[in-house]
């Protein structure tokens, strides 16, 4: 027992002490050598996704990274000499051959090509080495929704160019990402034994979310409305009672995949047309009643309109050139009759009618601006500058330099909707982490009165008037979902295209008529009768809305 002991420890002794002569050896004889080995490895990595925070919609759902996204990798020298092997490849993938084998001739890293499940599949039953399949999310498809929202990605460094990719990219963007890597040495060999690595993203960094107010399903509603009718235009939904935006679209829209398709466009793709500021036409018409109203002005209680109205000399037609007869207040407004509210508009005054269009918020910018989206101010005339009979009667119908947005629009109908309480409009709720709880939050809530509960109850009843059988709204009454109350506005805008006017159709209400709960304003560009081209997309959106129960 003693002698087996003696020999045990003999032979531990001598492993240890081979040990340390190994160790002086790689440390101290061939130190430098080795080193100068390491040096000489390099690694050639090719980068195949980019972490970065989602956006969100209000109740979390993704409206970013929805879908998965594949990719090919296949590796030079493991595929060297398999030309027919890589020429099946290359036929399911869809590429060119002879730039792929030009491609591993020269080059040691892996080579990638995006591709789609099924076609990645097919090459994965081939069973050939050297050829593997990795998965990533799609920051944007063609499905994606809010595109001028949400901005897109610069795709040399996929930081965010425009909206909200833009403006909060130091919450959304994250260090590091997935990438396949060659380790190759001096001489541009890959190394034995060492070859290909896949590396994941670190978790080193908490990703931040950006929470819109937008609804998914209600912005969904709105595109695919919108695509339907093929209309070049915009949609603005809003929350009556918070002041939330749950749905703007701008059509048409661009793939945020390939922006630089759009550069050049005539259509204008790029452009956010929710955000910009048109001639609103007869929809200002809210703006006269509420001035009248809050001014101690009445109405005219029977006015007779023959199709014109005589200002200073010069005739101003009405909307229906036969004129509509004897008119009061009620029926004026649902016939959107010109010369009873140039009547109104020039007993009102001109400066009540521009203080009056200040306090609804026209004329500047919503507020979004601050929370990432870019919008124009619109434009309402100076309260000191000159003005005359004609002035006031162009201003009176929303024509001439009255400029709203559709974003301005939803609002000034929000406000009636809600009693005359004018929300702050918010766009960005928050920044969140993955299990939706708030970092920061970015949602103003301010609500403020700018006109007496009277004045918006009774303008409630002018728009309703608008979606019964005798107003130009009569397609909007939607009895069956509560009903809707608007304003139809055809705005002519001066220009002229192909010997025609350029006139845009607007529809601005409110649904349901009880308890309203959504206002949403609908332009059409150069769709030229409100009723005609705005209202049906107004009525088909609040139909499906409402029977969807959102």
């Amino acid at each position: 027992m003693h002698r087996r002991i003696i020999i045990l420890r003999n032979t531990v002794s001598i492993m240890f002490l081979l040990l340390l002569i190994r160790l002086f050896y790689l440390q101290i004889i061939a130190g430098d050598r080795l080193s100068r080995a390491a040096s000489m490895q390099r690694m050639v990595t090719s980068v195949i996704y980019k972490p970065r925070g989602d956006i969100v919609d209000r109740n979390l759902i993704p409206l970013t990274n929805r879908t998965t996204k594949w990719y090919m990798v296949l590796q030079p020298v493991a595929l060297e000499g398999r030309d027919e092997e890589i020429m099946r490849i290359c036929d399911i993938l869809g590429l060119n051959y002879n730039n792929v084998r030009r491609e591993m001739e020269v080059k040691k890293e892996p080579l990638i090509f995006e591709t789609d499940e099924q076609r990645k599949n097919k090459v994965l039953e081939l069973g050939i080495q050297g050829v593997s399949a990795i998965n990533s999310l799609e920051r944007y498809n063609i499905n994606t929704v809010a595109k001028h929202v949400l901005g897109y990605l610069n795709k040399i460094d996929l930081v965010g160019e425009a909206g909200i990719e833009k403006f909060y990219e130091g919450a959304l963007k994250l260090a590091g990402g997935s990438s396949i890597s060659a380790v190759t040495d001096a001489r541009n060999n890959l190394v034995q034994g060492i070859g290909y690595r896949l590396q994941s993203p670190e978790e080193t960094e908490k990703k931040l979310n950006v929470r819109l107010t937008l609804d998914y399903h209600i912005q969904k509603i709105v595109e695919k409305v919108m695509d339907d009718a093929k209309v070049t235009g915009a949609v603005v939904v809003e929350d009556v009672y918070t002041g939330d935006i749950l749905a703007i679209a701008s059509k048409p829209d661009f793939d945020p995949n390939n922006v630089q398709n759009y550069l050049k466009s005539s259509n204008n793709e790029l452009f956010n047309r929710a955000v910009a500021a048109y001639n609103i036409g007869s929809i200002f018409k809210i703006i006269v009643a509420a001035a009248a109203m809050e001014n101690n002005i009445p109405f005219p209680d029977e006015y007779f309109c023959e199709g014109y109205i005589d200002v200073s000399g010069i005739k101003i037609s009405c909307s229906n050139p036969d004129g509509h007869g004897l008119v009061d207040s009620t029926r004026a407004f649902a016939y959107s009759c010109n010369p009873y509210f140039i009547k109104l508009g020039l007993n009102v005054g001109y400066r009540n009618l521009v203080n009056m269009a200040d306090t609804f918020g026209l004329g500047k910018p919503t507020g979004v601006v601050e929370q990432g989206v870019y919008e124009a101010s619109g434009n309402i005339p100076p309260e000191n500058s000159y003005y005359s009979f004609g002035d006031i009667a162009n201003i009176s119908i929303g024509q001439g330099d009255i400029l709203v947005t559709p974003l301005q629009a939803a609002d000034i109908v929000a406000t009636i909707a809600n009693g005359g309480i004018k929300n702050r409009i918010n766009i960005v709720d928050s920044i969140v982490d993955d299990e939706g709880n708030k970092i920061r939050e970015i949602r103003r809530k301010e609500g403020r009165r700018i006109i007496s509960k009277e004045t918006s109850d009774k303008i409630r009843e002018l728009m309703e008037a608008v979606t019964t059988d005798f107003g130009t709204g009569f397609i909007v009454r939607l009895d069956k979902y509560g009903g809707a109350g608007g304003k139809t506005g055809s705005a002519e805008t001066g220009q002229i295209i192909d010997g025609e006017k350029v006139t845009h159709a607007w529809f601005a209400g409110y649904f349901p008529k009880v308890n309203p709960k959504y206002s949403m304003a609908v332009f059409v560009e150069n769709g030229k009768y409100g009723g005609r081209a705005a209202a049906p997309i107004f009525a088909r959106i609040a139909q499906e809305i409402m029977e969807k129960g959102l």
